[in-house]
């Protein structure tokens, strides 16, 4: 069910451009977040993006002893699946804008005068703030002085 999601993470084929439209369609994320992402899928996201379980706990609103808890195959609920599907396009995003997960990563760490002297990565776990700092990438890959 996920692998189209698995070829978004790795972003190497033609199959990903279609993974990311689909994503991008609402209905079809919706639905994918009301069936629920798998844990397993925390960790794919966490190691392609090189984030820590630290982050990502505090991105999607759960403990870090929660998110060790889950088994693989548990599935998360609605809501933690959407910011999950929403932070992979986020990062999709960035990448298309920075080139590199690195840069990317480097960038979200910085504290912007634009975000309140915080960095994109501290804004991550609202729904606000994620739509904000996607917004930030758009201005930054349009030439608009962010």
């Amino acid at each position: 069910m996920f692998q189209f999601l698995h070829g978004a993470i790795k972003m190497t084929n033609f199959e990903t451009v279609s993974a990311i439209e689909r994503l991008r369609n609402p209905f079809e994320l919706i639905a994918l977040a009301q069936k629920g992402v798998l844990r397993s899928k925390v960790d794919e996201v966490a190691k392609q993006f090189a984030l820590t379980d630290r982050e990502l706990a505090r991105i999607l609103n759960i403990s870090e002893r929660t998110l060790h808890r889950l088994r693989p195959d548990a599935r998360l609920d609605a809501s933690t699946s959407e910011k999950l599907l929403k932070l992979v396009l986020l990062y999709q995003h960035g990448i298309e804008v920075f080139d590199t997960i690195a840069s990317f990563n480097e960038w979200m760490k910085q504290k912007l005068r634009i975000l309140g002297d915080k960095s994109p990565m501290e804004m991550l776990d609202t729904a606000t703030g994620m739509e904000y700092v996607d917004n930030v990438l758009g201005r930054i890959e349009w030439g608009i002085y962010s």
